[in-house]
Protein backbone atom coordinates (compact mmCIF):
# COMPACT_ATOMS: atom_id res chain seq x y z
CA UNK A 1 0.00 0.00 0.00
CA UNK A 2 0.91 3.46 -0.98
CA UNK A 3 1.73 5.94 2.06
CA UNK A 4 1.25 9.44 0.78
CA UNK A 5 2.71 12.09 3.19
CA UNK A 6 0.53 15.28 2.32
CA UNK A 7 -0.29 18.86 3.18
CA UNK A 8 -2.66 20.83 1.18
CA UNK A 9 0.16 23.35 -0.85
CA UNK A 10 1.25 23.28 -3.89
CA UNK A 11 4.16 19.88 -4.31
CA UNK A 12 1.76 17.55 -2.78
CA UNK A 13 -1.11 18.69 -5.08
CA UNK A 14 0.65 16.89 -7.85
CA UNK A 15 0.76 13.80 -5.96
CA UNK A 16 -2.91 14.02 -4.95
CA UNK A 17 -3.08 14.46 -8.80
CA UNK A 18 -1.37 11.98 -10.30
CA UNK A 19 -2.59 9.05 -7.42
CA UNK A 20 -6.49 10.30 -8.37
CA UNK A 21 -5.78 9.99 -11.94
CA UNK A 22 -4.58 6.58 -12.17
CA UNK A 23 -6.64 4.87 -9.40
CA UNK A 24 -3.45 4.06 -7.37
CA UNK A 25 -5.55 3.24 -3.68
CA UNK A 26 -3.50 4.80 -1.14
CA UNK A 27 -3.57 5.85 2.50
CA UNK A 28 -3.27 9.49 3.05
CA UNK A 29 -1.11 10.99 6.10
CA UNK A 30 -1.83 14.10 6.92
CA UNK A 31 1.57 16.46 7.65
CA UNK A 32 0.47 19.67 9.39
CA UNK A 33 3.75 21.83 8.07
CA UNK A 34 2.80 24.49 10.50
CA UNK A 35 2.45 22.59 13.49
CA UNK A 36 5.85 20.66 12.55
CA UNK A 37 4.95 17.86 11.80
CA UNK A 38 7.29 17.61 9.06
CA UNK A 39 10.37 17.72 11.77
CA UNK A 40 9.08 14.54 13.34
CA UNK A 41 11.62 11.45 13.72
CA UNK A 42 9.01 9.59 11.79
CA UNK A 43 8.78 11.83 8.85
CA UNK A 44 12.53 12.44 8.47
CA UNK A 45 13.27 9.01 8.40
CA UNK A 46 11.34 9.41 4.68
CA UNK A 47 12.53 12.84 3.78
CA UNK A 48 15.37 14.18 5.66
CA UNK A 49 14.92 17.78 3.95
CA UNK A 50 12.05 17.87 6.01
CA UNK A 51 9.36 19.11 3.58
CA UNK A 52 6.19 17.38 2.19
CA UNK A 53 5.19 15.60 -0.03
CA UNK A 54 7.10 12.27 0.28
CA UNK A 55 5.72 8.30 -0.70
CA UNK A 56 6.26 5.08 0.49
CA UNK A 57 5.88 2.60 -1.28
CA UNK A 58 6.29 -0.97 0.67
CA UNK A 59 10.30 -0.57 1.65
CA UNK A 60 10.68 2.27 -1.29
CA UNK A 61 10.79 5.45 0.37
CA UNK A 62 11.00 8.96 -2.08
CA UNK A 63 10.83 12.62 -1.65
CA UNK A 64 10.81 15.58 -3.82
CA UNK A 65 7.79 16.58 -5.72
CA UNK A 66 8.90 15.89 -9.05
CA UNK A 67 10.92 12.61 -8.17
CA UNK A 68 7.36 11.33 -6.75
CA UNK A 69 5.74 12.04 -10.20
CA UNK A 70 8.41 10.28 -12.26
CA UNK A 71 8.64 7.08 -10.00
CA UNK A 72 4.77 7.11 -10.11
CA UNK A 73 4.46 7.25 -13.82
CA UNK A 74 7.49 4.77 -14.34
CA UNK A 75 6.47 2.27 -11.71
CA UNK A 76 2.15 2.60 -13.45
CA UNK A 77 3.26 3.50 -17.25
CA UNK A 78 0.90 6.06 -16.91
CA UNK A 79 0.91 9.51 -18.18
CA UNK A 80 4.21 9.34 -19.82
CA UNK A 81 5.42 10.72 -23.06
CA UNK A 82 5.90 8.16 -26.17
CA UNK A 83 8.92 6.40 -25.79
CA UNK A 84 11.63 7.90 -28.00
CA UNK A 85 15.05 9.56 -26.54
CA UNK A 86 13.41 13.16 -27.86
CA UNK A 87 10.12 12.99 -26.46
CA UNK A 88 11.81 11.84 -23.02
CA UNK A 89 14.67 14.65 -23.48
CA UNK A 90 11.51 17.02 -23.80
CA UNK A 91 9.68 15.00 -20.62
CA UNK A 92 13.04 15.49 -18.36
CA UNK A 93 13.61 19.53 -19.12
CA UNK A 94 10.07 20.56 -18.65
CA UNK A 95 10.29 18.19 -15.12
CA UNK A 96 13.59 19.13 -13.69
CA UNK A 97 12.53 23.22 -15.23
CA UNK A 98 9.18 22.52 -12.91
CA UNK A 99 11.45 21.57 -10.23
CA UNK A 100 14.36 24.04 -10.53
CA UNK A 101 12.87 27.51 -11.57
CA UNK A 102 9.19 27.53 -11.70
CA UNK A 103 8.75 25.93 -8.03
CA UNK A 104 11.63 27.92 -5.77
CA UNK A 105 11.27 31.28 -7.40
CA UNK A 106 7.56 31.38 -7.51
CA UNK A 107 7.95 30.27 -3.59
CA UNK A 108 10.61 32.82 -2.83
CA UNK A 109 8.36 35.89 -4.51
CA UNK A 110 5.88 34.97 -2.16
CA UNK A 111 8.12 34.86 0.48
CA UNK A 112 9.83 37.97 0.29
CA UNK A 113 6.28 39.61 -0.69
CA UNK A 114 4.01 38.10 1.59
CA UNK A 115 6.47 36.57 4.79
CA UNK A 116 9.47 38.29 5.48
CA UNK A 117 10.18 40.00 8.29
CA UNK A 118 11.06 43.38 6.60
CA UNK A 119 9.77 44.26 3.50
CA UNK A 120 13.16 44.47 1.18
CA UNK A 121 12.41 46.14 -2.33
CA UNK A 122 15.54 44.18 -4.16
CA UNK A 123 14.64 41.03 -3.02
CA UNK A 124 10.89 41.54 -3.43
CA UNK A 125 11.34 42.88 -7.47
CA UNK A 126 13.94 39.76 -8.00
CA UNK A 127 12.05 36.76 -7.23
CA UNK A 128 8.66 38.65 -8.44
CA UNK A 129 10.53 39.33 -11.81
CA UNK A 130 11.77 35.98 -12.22
CA UNK A 131 8.78 34.16 -11.24
CA UNK A 132 7.33 35.98 -14.12
CA UNK A 133 9.73 35.41 -16.03
CA UNK A 134 9.49 31.65 -15.56
CA UNK A 135 5.76 31.60 -15.79
CA UNK A 136 6.03 33.52 -19.20
CA UNK A 137 8.21 30.54 -20.99
CA UNK A 138 5.10 27.95 -19.48
CA UNK A 139 2.92 30.02 -21.22
CA UNK A 140 4.99 30.47 -24.60
CA UNK A 141 5.30 26.54 -24.14
CA UNK A 142 1.32 26.07 -23.67
CA UNK A 143 0.53 28.41 -26.55
CA UNK A 144 2.32 25.49 -28.91
CA UNK A 145 0.59 22.49 -27.64
CA UNK A 146 -2.85 21.68 -25.77
CA UNK A 147 -0.76 19.91 -22.94
CA UNK A 148 3.13 20.45 -22.12
CA UNK A 149 4.12 17.87 -24.37
CA UNK A 150 2.06 18.33 -26.85
CA UNK A 151 -1.73 16.72 -27.32
CA UNK A 152 -1.06 14.25 -24.39
CA UNK A 153 -1.53 14.60 -20.93
CA UNK A 154 1.75 14.00 -18.67
CA UNK A 155 3.05 14.05 -15.61
CA UNK A 156 4.49 17.51 -17.02
CA UNK A 157 0.85 19.13 -16.97
CA UNK A 158 0.41 17.47 -13.24
CA UNK A 159 3.61 19.40 -11.82
CA UNK A 160 2.70 22.56 -13.65
CA UNK A 161 -0.65 22.60 -12.35
CA UNK A 162 -0.17 22.07 -8.53
CA UNK A 163 1.83 25.62 -8.68
CA UNK A 164 -0.97 27.21 -11.33
CA UNK A 165 -3.48 26.68 -8.85
CA UNK A 166 -1.44 29.61 -6.36
CA UNK A 167 0.15 31.53 -9.68
CA UNK A 168 -2.66 34.52 -8.42
CA UNK A 169 -1.45 34.39 -4.68
CA UNK A 170 2.24 34.36 -5.97
CA UNK A 171 2.06 36.94 -8.46
CA UNK A 172 -0.76 39.07 -8.19
CA UNK A 173 -4.74 38.61 -9.46
CA UNK A 174 -3.92 40.19 -12.68
CA UNK A 175 -1.29 37.35 -13.13
CA UNK A 176 -3.58 35.72 -15.65
CA UNK A 177 -4.44 38.12 -18.07
CA UNK A 178 -0.42 37.63 -18.82
CA UNK A 179 -0.83 34.26 -18.94
CA UNK A 180 -3.87 33.32 -20.86
CA UNK A 181 -2.61 29.77 -21.79
CA UNK A 182 -1.56 28.63 -18.58
CA UNK A 183 -5.18 29.91 -17.26
CA UNK A 184 -6.34 27.96 -20.07
CA UNK A 185 -4.41 24.74 -19.17
CA UNK A 186 -5.44 25.13 -15.40
CA UNK A 187 -9.17 25.36 -16.13
CA UNK A 188 -9.16 22.66 -18.39
CA UNK A 189 -7.47 20.28 -15.76
CA UNK A 190 -9.36 21.60 -12.64
CA UNK A 191 -12.59 20.55 -14.10
CA UNK A 192 -10.93 16.99 -14.88
CA UNK A 193 -12.88 14.66 -11.90
CA UNK A 194 -9.23 13.57 -10.16
CA UNK A 195 -8.33 16.85 -10.31
CA UNK A 196 -11.60 17.68 -8.22
CA UNK A 197 -11.12 15.06 -6.02
CA UNK A 198 -7.48 15.87 -5.13
CA UNK A 199 -8.74 19.01 -4.15
CA UNK A 200 -11.13 17.67 -1.79
CA UNK A 201 -8.31 15.94 0.20
CA UNK A 202 -7.28 18.81 2.29
CA UNK A 203 -11.35 18.52 3.75
CA UNK A 204 -10.85 15.34 5.40
CA UNK A 205 -8.42 16.94 8.03
CA UNK A 206 -8.64 20.06 10.01
CA UNK A 207 -5.22 22.51 9.05
CA UNK A 208 -3.60 25.04 11.59
CA UNK A 209 -4.04 28.09 8.92
CA UNK A 210 -2.87 30.88 11.12
CA UNK A 211 0.90 32.06 10.63
CA UNK A 212 1.57 33.24 14.01
CA UNK A 213 4.73 33.38 15.80
CA UNK A 214 4.87 29.52 16.68
CA UNK A 215 4.17 28.94 12.80
CA UNK A 216 6.95 31.60 11.81
CA UNK A 217 9.60 29.28 14.39
CA UNK A 218 8.78 26.03 12.51
CA UNK A 219 8.09 27.29 8.94
CA UNK A 220 11.03 29.79 8.74
CA UNK A 221 13.99 28.19 11.50
CA UNK A 222 16.64 30.20 9.68
CA UNK A 223 15.10 33.77 11.28
CA UNK A 224 16.61 32.70 14.51
CA UNK A 225 20.19 33.55 12.92
CA UNK A 226 18.93 37.47 12.82
CA UNK A 227 18.86 37.93 16.65
CA UNK A 228 22.02 36.65 16.71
Amino acid sequence: MIRFYYHPSPNPAKIALFLEEAGLPYELVPVDTRKGDQFKPDFLAINPNGKTPALTDGNVKIFDSNAILLYLAEKTGQFLPPDTPQMRGQMLSWLMFVATGIGPYTGQSVHFSRFAPEKVPYAINRYAREAERHWGLLDDQLGKHRYMLGDDYTLIDMAVWGWATRAQFALGDEAFAKLSNVRRHLDEISARPAAQRAVALKDKFTWKTEVDDEARKILFPQNAFLKG
